[in-house]
């Protein structure tokens, strides 16, 4: 099959589930896989359910926020503990392992804000909850900084949805790659702000 024609019919499954009387579920399954192997990010199913009860969006944030990172914890430990077997099999798949050398100097300089960029943009995250369990990154540094950064962009995107509905969701989809490099920017900014200043 064609791989367009197969990431089409993953993604409008993926839409299917938030009709379905255990949406909040499939939520944090989908929040939980992404992190690390399924290819569509959980933000396309959080958008209808905050839509579907705005009172709800911040719950659904949660949900997403908290399920992404035990999955990102996941994705670690195969990192970690089954690199040949199921990380190199993974990152095949997402190109990664091409660029895996580069990852690994990158992780020795930048660690930390490769941690808060995956789990804010639209780079698959998994690569680097992979890539951090592989370069043995310190793992409770990953929970912060992947709670930090998760909770940011989904908590942000119910916000919008909460006060702006349906124009915030037409947005948010228009602009989502746009939208998550400024959010990147602004909490990686602060982050090295801070860093800058306690270093001093």
């Amino acid at each position: 099959m064609n791989p367009n024609k197969l990431a089409r019919k993953i993604y409008d499954w993926t839409m299917s589930l938030s009709t379905r009387p255990k949406a909040k579920y499939w939520l944090a399954g989908i929040s939980f896989a992404e992190s690390s192997f399924f290819p569509i990010p959980p933000d396309i199913l959080l958008f209808p359910l905050c839509l579907a009860n705005r009172s709800k969006a911040f719950q659904m944030a949660l949900i997403c926020t908290v399920a992404s990172v035990v999955g990102g914890v996941f994705g670690y430990g195969i990192g970690h503990f089954a690199f040949d077997s199921l990380a190199e099999p993974i990152l095949e798949f997402y190109g990664a392992m091409d660029q895996y050398a580069k990852i690994e100097l990158w992780y020795q300089e930048y660690g930390e804000i490769l941690v808060l960029l995956a789990g804010l943009t639209p780079i698959p995250y998994k690569v680097f909850t992979i890539s951090s369990g592989a370069f043995h990154f310190n793992i409770l540094t990953f929970i912060l900084l992947s709670g930090i950064s998760r909770g940011f962009r989904f908590f942000l995107e119910a916000l919008l949805i909460y006060h702006f509905g349906e124009s915030a969701q037409k947005f948010i989809d228009k602009h989502f790659n746009w939208l998550c490099w400024v959010a990147a920017l602004v909490l990686v900014g602060g982050f090295v702000a801070v860093k800058f200043m306690l270093a001093d």
